[in-house]
């Protein structure tokens, strides 16, 4: 058991944590060395600086006794204060934080002054975290002017002191941005939008406010490994949310006259029309994320009913250098893949729903493949990330240059490799078979469920089928899965849900059932959701002999399915099932993602 204070120990008075009172509290419980603890306080014996004990001890580095013997760093040691003093320890997550309410509860002063912090204010009650347990005069002075009850927790002290910055200046920011803009001139309709963009009426974009609040906002979602940023009005608030790990969270609610200055901003960073708001636009801003690596971003934005919708999409460069293994392929896929695009002639397709992680697998290959003796063209729409490897191109359909004008106009610029962002119709579909026919390889991506699907796709635009035969080396489909959290995932037997799921997701392909199956926790690393990161799961269908004679005889898709399974292809489901049994996923995330194997190809 972890002692509690007793009201006779010195714990009952109001005072500020001390190096010696928390190291051996430690030592009472068994967790630090007694040898080794000792010689530090003689160290530290006249130690009265700002820093909180947790945080000199945590600097230490030093293994708990307890088993499982972990380092015990500032949120280990945090959750064991909350434990020893006998309050509930809570982890100050900011997407769960409304900032705007909790820095009403006190001053930004009142809060360093006791290294306190409001955490959630609740209709019954104000949840306020400290990391200092025995120091409660604030209590009575709050409690009468919150009129509500007050709910002591414990964080991490580094935590708090760096949130109480980051809450109070944007609540100071957003209230500065208010001060100076029409707090009604957010559009709420669809009639007063399109006068706003007549009548030329806007925000001060280059307010230092807003500056501050974009600026805080980027390095916010680039450290929560976030890949969008939406910036969403409503009728009278407008919403900012970030997708992480392909799953979309709500940060915080801003004041609509904050949120259109916050568009003008990032629209003026973009080199877009800030007057123009009636129109879709699109641009893009390179920028550095917090460690100094630059990152791009790429803008869209979206005429609504109540505003101007931004949505910002963020490329991670280190995309670029990751290898195979680390996207997801499996030792056989990657022998495999390399085989089709080191051939010197011919089509490679990759399909998949919008965000299944095409383009990545496109540029990891075109990465690979783009040595100095090879010249490499692109023609994208938009060009996704910048890449000096590449000659790429932009498609732009308004002034007449679409995907296929585009590749003739590579066809003149002695290419090796030409990636096509997407065949979309006939006209694009035969130019990229007359690169290949010429002597070019061609990659490109296609929207179907699986990899045979693409050649009754592209049957169905109008492709013959003897050119289809002579041309496409191969065909890739992929999803993306998200990954379990190394650090809390936790093995469980296979339970009969666990197996009728099983039996369903790999029906009818014969496949023996994991010993175990891992399942999702959540700890701090991970958010408390379970998964961090994603990976893919492919189906690769390379096109032999067999193949080519049933797509030059119009065969149906089961048909060429069930040639494609014989000759060794593994469905997306089976390919997912590979990384359940490995311990990297759960058979909820495969279902939710990979398409059912058709009865046709047992």
């Amino acid at each position: 058991m972890n002692p509690t204070p007793t009201p006779t120990s010195p714990a009952t008075q109001d005072h500020r944590l001390a190096l010696p009172e928390i190291i051996d509290a430690l030592i009472a419980d068994g967790l630090v060395n007694v040898d080794e603890a000792d010689r530090f306080k003689q160290e530290r014996r006249y130690f009265k600086g700002e820093t909180h004990p947790l945080v000199v001890i945590a600097e230490q580095r030093w293994k708990s006794l307890s088993p499982p013997h972990r380092v015990l760093d500032m949120d280990g040691l945090t959750q064991w204060l909350a434990r020893w003093c006998g309050l509930d320890y809570q982890h100050i997550d900011p997407l769960k934080v409304n900032f705007a309410a909790v820095t009403e509860v006190m001053s930004s002063a009142y809060a360093v002054r006791f290294r306190i912090l409001a955490v959630e204010v609740k209709p019954h009650e104000v949840v306020i975290a400290t990391a200092e347990p025995f120091q409660r005069a604030w209590e009575a002075e709050l409690a009468p002017m919150l009129r509500k009850p007050i709910r002591r927790v414990i964080a991490n002290p580094d935590d708090i002191a760096r949130y109480q910055v980051e809450f109070y200046n944007l609540a100071k920011s957003i209230k500065g941005a208010m001060g100076k803009g029409d707090v009604s001139g957010g559009a709420s309709n669809f009639e007063q939008l399109v006068e706003l963009g007549k009548s030329n009426k806007q925000f001060d974009a280059n307010d230092q406010h807003i500056v501050r609040i974009v600026d805080w906002l980027w390095q916010y979602a680039f450290e929560q490994r976030a890949s969008d940023i939406h910036v969403e009005p409503r009728r009278d608030i407008g919403i900012v949310r970030f997708r992480i790990d392909g799953v979309l969270h709500q940060v915080y609610q801003i004041p609509m006259a904050v949120l259109n200055a916050m568009t003008s901003r990032v629209k003026i960073l973009g080199r877009m029309d800030v007057v123009e708001k009636r129109r879709p636009q699109d641009g893009r801003i390179k920028t550095r994320m917090p460690d100094g690596t630059e990152v791009e971003l790429r803008l869209a934005t979206l005429p609504t009913a109540f505003g101007e919708k931004l949505v910002m999409r963020i490329f991670d460069p280190e995309v670029l250098v990751r290898d195979f293994s680390e996207l997801g392929f499996a030792d056989d896929e990657v022998a495999t893949w390399r085989g089709l695009s080191t051939q010197p002639n011919g089509i490679i397709l990759v399909t998949g729903p919008t965000g299944s992680g095409k383009t990545v697998t496109l540029y990891s290959t075109l990465k690979e493949l783009a040595t100095p003796e090879v010249n490499v063209c692109t023609l994208e729409d938009p060009i996704e990330m910048i890449e000096p490897a590449f000659n790429q191109v932009q498609i732009l359909a308004d002034i007449g240059m679409g995907f296929a004008e585009g590749i003739r106009s590579l066809m003149r610029q002695d290419p090796d490799i030409i990636m096509v962002g997407e065949i979309r119709d006939l006209e694009t579909a035969d130019m990229a078979i007359q690169a290949a026919l010429t002597g070019h390889l061609v990659l490109s991506t296609l929207h179907t469920n699986d990899a045979p699907s693409a050649m009754t796709r592209l049957l169905d635009l109008g492709v013959p089928p003897y050119l289809l035969s002579a041309t496409v080396l191969g065909v890739m489909a992929q999803r993306l899965v998200r990954t379990l959290c190394p650090h809390c995932k936790e093995p469980g037997g296979l339970r009969s849900e666990d197996e009728e799921a099983w039996n369903a997701m790999v029906a009818p392909w014969k496949s023996g059932k994991p010993a175990q199956i891992y399942r999702p926790v959540g700890c701090l690393e991970c958010r408390m959701t379970g998964f961090l990161g994603r990976i893919g799961i492919y189906e690769i269908m390379p096109m032999s002999a067999d193949i080519r004679k049933l797509v030059a005889g119009k065969a149906d898709l089961a048909k060429l399915r069930e040639q494609a399974m014989r000759e060794g292809m593994k469905p997306l489901r089976i390919a997912g099932a590979k990384k359940v049994a490995a311990g990297l996923t759960t058979i909820a995330e495969i279902i939710k993602v990979a398409p059912p194997i058709s009865e046709m190809g047992g």
